[in-house]
């Protein structure tokens, strides 16, 4: 390992790019992404938590569908079991990793945790006919306090410190001005706490939706994303760059993890972009931006889909439906940038003959499959999502067992020959089966926790009356001012997003930010995909910026110089959200399809012109009165007014023009010399 590390950096420099191991990802998977850093299980341990893992995975989509329990009971025993596996999977810190090792003080956390649980469950008539009362008695307090308490440690582990400090705060701030019996109640025994809509939705939606998306990873369509992607665009200029935001996009779509997804495909296009000439931070800039923007990408949008349904009292179709635009205006800036960028560096994309071909990959599309039913289930309305997110289950299983995918990209970027209909044996046999719903049920307990760690977050709100402080606030500071009160809710979102999963990023911000801008005028949808967009950024926004940071450790790249890169890549994130905020045609807000065509014109072209001045290339380098000229036309088109439209076309115009002119002078110029 050390003779490897040593190799790698005598490459970097002299200025060479490396390829990344497997051993290498883990561990940047470990250092950024707290869902790595689990207990070592071998032999028989390992095989008796797999499979309790995979029976739990079922019995949350039997749940699901068909069972008939009260909310109290169901919800209490899937609480219990997430803590449970919680304790089995996550040590107290990354380092006790001992093999089938499980210390006593675990044990009692996770039994002390889980019990008051299942004692809920099992005695849920009485308590609830009990009410209020229950906090008259001392040891239903202690059991309540215990499970908090657990949970909290859980999430220490599992997701972070900094949902915790936002959730300990709130609850320091709860207990000192509301009488504790009120508190505790309301965070454990009601509905206002721990078992508020974020859990619910997870237990009833998101779970399913997870297991899903483990099977559709065991189908290999991320491979195949990216060898599509590669397909498409390798070959076009800086093609590796496209690369990585085509085939991120793609995978952002079933991935729930900025860095997952940022590890996942950035060990592919990283080295590739280095290779065709991008610099490290660049490169791993490039994947983070495009990796945390599918977490905005439908039809699952890191399961935050789900609860903005849910907090917004529409359909899910049409959550999805309406982030479609915004999610592709997203992408399409980040498109440009990396387009700017590889002509201003004068970068060529792959040769043709080393890239996968398309009518090899066409055939291949059948592993879309369990995607196209699952949008067509949802979209016909006719099913709930959990029926729809089964059968898909179901159809991504007949995929996986006939699956023979191309993995020419994998094979190339290992610098090994293959053949053009090169191919892998992927299919689906029992053993895999079982490996997708163990991995299901991992995957959930960071989602299920963290959405916990939202219902306590949204208790304290409501029993202290804290978001009507804060929107008093917020108003009175902006003087009512729509921009402005606008600017001081992204800052929040950034701030309160650092270093949270998008699931409880949305839960807090839905709880705390939305409702100031619903106050001001904003529409409530609207508000909502606000405070989703500026959460999410907080992956890539210094100086809590995990995907960049994992990106950067892929790349070998300096941290905060991949940040700065992915912000400035993004920059689509930081403005597409006011102009739907100001214009809500871009949402498909009482609206006419001309509307809408406008909005998605103007907003490009926007994009296009805000990117160009952050990049300062168009035809030639720019001079920075031009760079500063065809920034303001772009956030001027931004603007929903006719006036400012016109002007921001104009100011485009004038430099677009001037550009082209400069370079047939200095074309005219050589040849004459």
């Amino acid at each position: 390992m050390n003779e490897e590390k040593r190799r790698q950096e005598e490459a970097i420099a002299d200025g060479a790019p490396v390829e990344t191991s497997a051993e290498s990802l883990d561990e940047v998977m470990k250092k950024y992404d707290r869902e790595s850093n689990v207990r070592i299980w071998e032999g028989r341990p390992k095989q008796i938590l797999r499979y309790f893992c995979a029976v739990f995975s079922l019995y949350c989509i039997y749940v699901t569908l068909f069972s008939t329990m009260m909310p109290e009971e169901r919800l209490n025993i899937f609480l219990g079991v997430i803590l449970i596996i919680g304790y089995l999977y996550y040590p107290i810190k990354k380092t006790h990793v001992k093999v089938n090792s499980l210390p006593w003080y675990d044990i009692l956390l996770m039994l002390v945790g889980a019990v008051p649980f299942f004692y809920f469950a099992a005695n849920a008539h009485s308590i609830i006919a009990m009410a209020t009362r229950a906090t008259r008695d001392p040891i239903m307090v202690a059991m309540a306090v215990a499970a908090i308490l657990s949970f909290m440690e859980l999430c220490r582990r599992c997701v972070g410190i900094p949902i915790l400090c936002v959730v300990g705060a709130l609850l320091i701030y709860a207990f000192i001005n509301v009488r504790f019996g009120k508190v505790i109640y309301d965070l454990f025994y009601a509905d206002t706490g721990i078992r508020s809509t974020p859990i619910t939705v997870c237990a009833k939606y998101i779970v399913v939706f997870i297991i899903f998306g483990a099977f559709l990873e065991k189908t290999g369509i991320s491979a195949f994303f990216i060898d599509l992607a590669n397909s498409v665009a390798g070959a076009s200029a800086g093609g590796p760059a496209k690369v990585a935001v085509i085939s991120s996009a793609l995978c952002g779509m079933v991935s729930g993890s900025s860095v997952g997804n940022t590890v996942t495909t950035g060990s592919v296009t990283i080295p590739m972009m280095k290779r065709t000439g991008y610099k490290g931070e660049f490169a791993g800039a490039v994947e983070a931006a495009a990796s945390t923007g599918g977490q905005i990408m439908p039809p699952i949008m890191g399961a935050a889909a789900f609860l903005m349904a849910e907090y917004m009292g529409i359909p899910y179709g049409q959550v999805a439906l309406k982030a479609i635009l915004p999610a592709v205006l997203y992408f399409t800036g980040i498109y440009i940038a990396v387009h700017l960028e590889a002509r201003k560096l004068g970068l060529r994309g792959i040769p043709r003959d080393e890239l996968p071909k398309l009518r090899k990959l066409l055939p291949m599309s059948y592993l879309l499959l369990p995607l196209v039913v699952l949008v067509w289930l949802v979209a016909t309305n006719r099913h709930t999502m959990q029926f729809a997110a089964a059968v898909a289950i179901g159809v991504a299983i007949l995929v996986g067992l006939f699956n023979r995918i191309p993995a020419l990209t994998k094979k190339k970027a290992e610098g090994a020959e293959a053949q053009p209909d090169a191919a892998e044996d992927n299919g689906l046999n029992f053993s895999k089966i079982i490996d997708a719903l163990e991995s299901g049920a991992r995957s959930t307990i960071t989602v299920a926790v963290a959405c916990a760690m939202a219902g306590l977050v949204a208790g304290s709100i409501t029993s202290t009356g804290l978001a009507s402080k804060l929107i008093t606030a917020v108003v009175t500071v902006s003087g009512g001012r729509v921009l402005i009160a606008l600017a001081l809710t992204m800052l929040c979102c950034i701030v309160l997003g650092m270093g949270v999963p998008t699931t409880a990023n949305y839960c807090i911000m839905a709880s705390t930010c939305a409702p100031i801008l619903i106050t001001i005028g904003v529409p409530d949808v609207a508000a909502h995909f606000f405070v989703f967009y500026f959460g999410i950024v907080a992956d890539i926004t210094p100086p809590v910026a995990l995907a960049a940071y994992a990106g950067s450790a892929i790349a070998k790249a300096p941290p905060m110089k991949t940040a700065f890169n992915a912000s400035k890549l993004a920059i689509a994130a930081f403005i597409v959200p006011y102009i739907f905020a100001m214009n809500p045609a871009m949402l498909l807000i009482d609206t006419t399809p001309l509307q809408v065509v406008l909005v998605v014109v103007s907003s490009v072209i926007g994009i296009f012109g805000v990117a160009a001045a952050l990049n300062g290339y168009l035809f030639r380098p720019m001079h920075p009165l031009l760079r500063l000229a065809i920034g303001a036309g772009g956030l001027l088109m931004m603007d929903p007014q006719t006036i400012t439209d016109v002007i921001g076309v104009l100011l485009l115009a004038a430099v677009l023009l001037f550009q082209r002119y400069l370079v047939r002078r200095e074309k005219k110029e050589a040849a004459d010399s």
